[in-house]
């Protein structure tokens, strides 16, 4: 407690009544401890992508110094390793479409540092913090606590990481939580997945659909997976049963019909998904391309929702939110060799703005790391 009180008395985190608390302390166990030691092995500063404004990745996001973060009596300090780029990345920096800012902030971003996945090892601990000790080596999303993977340290609750599978390193580690948890989530908890089902992912050789497709043959589904001709390899060395080249034919055309469409790219109607289903077919939107920057692809998802309650086939959307327990059961999976994260290219962290404008620009197989430490 008294290293984590003379850290933040040295960078000024606290301020009046706080600070002098704190300061207090130090004075009553200075006799106790080391306090030159300690303070001498503190740096208060931390590099990181950091932005002021919206706009496109290459022109506002930065490599610069920043304050490192302090943390409450709940939180956890981590010393980033590794973390990975989402598509939600660029929607964040880039503030598009405009809905979005209501969340992230209207005129200018509310949160500086950018940043969902992460994977690392705990720095330090806050008083209540019971799991975790300095040294342990855990993942996790940051994206409800507040973003921040794009830098040396950032801090979270307990709540949001979990320890790291012992059989992967924190570079494949960090592509897991966002994506795999997305994949989960769209296949068992709204497409209510069940086994024999015939299921067709649409991006199957993306971030979402390399997990997707894993995880739907785990649930004993018969998949097809949607992709490009050079990723048709790779789709089916993941379980899927079927996979179509997109760039050869259009999966609206088969004669097939699924059980379930899991719609992770692609800007195709909501008729065009309709037509692959069956008469009680669940279609789970979770992605996509759309030319709108005012509301993006919210038009899709707001009348798949009003369309919905008016056809027998069941139309959804949703966000993706983090759950502790859906990382563990993950963690279950890795650990068991039942899932895997591909890892497509690794960028350096001072080389993260052209990795989050490669994952803008589309067509990444897996996951885009970064390595940080």
């Amino acid at each position: 407690m008294l290293h984590t009180r003379i850290a933040q008395v040295m960078c000024k985190r606290p301020s009046g009544a706080q600070y002098t608390e704190h300061l207090q302390f130090i004075r009553d166990n200075q006799n106790s401890y080391n306090f030159d030691t300690i303070s001498s092995s503190y740096d208060c500063d931390m590099k990181a992508i950091s932005y002021e404004e919206y706009g496109p990745p290459l022109k506002v996001l930065s490599f610069e110094e920043k304050p490192k973060p302090s943390i409450g009596d709940d939180e956890l300090l981590i010393a980033v390793e590794a973390a990975s780029v989402n598509p939600a990345d660029w929607h964040v920096v880039r503030g598009d479409p405009f809905i979005a800012r209501l969340a992230f902030g209207l005129r200018a971003p509310k949160k500086k540092i950018p940043g969902a996945d992460i994977a690392g090892v705990v720095e330090e601990t806050g008083a209540n913090v019971t799991d975790y000790k300095k040294g342990d080596a855990i993942y996790g999303d940051v994206f409800d606590s507040g973003l921040g993977a794009f830098a040396h340290y950032v801090s979270t609750t307990e709540k949001h990481v979990q320890p790291k599978p012992a059989n992967l390193s924190f570079i494949e580690a960090a592509a897991v939580p966002l994506a795999a948890t997305t994949a989960l989530q769209g296949l068992r908890d709204h497409g209510e997945i069940k086994p024999d089902d015939t299921v067709l992912i649409i991006g199957a050789s993306g971030g979402v659909g390399t997990f997707a497709v894993q995880l739907a043959k785990e649930f004993g589904a018969e998949v097809t997976g949607v992709c490009s001709t050079q990723n048709l390899e790779l789709v089916t060395s993941l379980g899927a049963d079927h996979a179509i080249d997109y760039t050869q034919e259009n999966f609206t055309d088969h004669t097939d019909r699924y059980d379930l469409v899991f719609h992770l790219g692609g800007i195709h109607t909501l008729a065009d998904y309709r037509k692959v289903l069956k008469p009680k077919g669940r279609l789970v939107l979770a992605g996509g391309e759309s030319k709108g920057h005012i509301i993006g692809p919210v038009g899709r998802i707001i009348k798949a929702a009003f369309l919905s309650p008016f056809v027998s086939q069941k139309l959804t959307s949703f966000t993706a939110k983090h759950k502790n327990k859906d990382l563990a059961y993950l963690t279950e999976l890795i650990e068991a060799g039942k899932l895997k994260p591909i890892v497509s290219k690794t960028y350096a962290l001072q080389d993260t703005p052209e990795a989050i404008a490669a994952v803008e620009e589309g067509h990444i197989v897996g996951k885009v790391a970064i390595a940080i430490s």
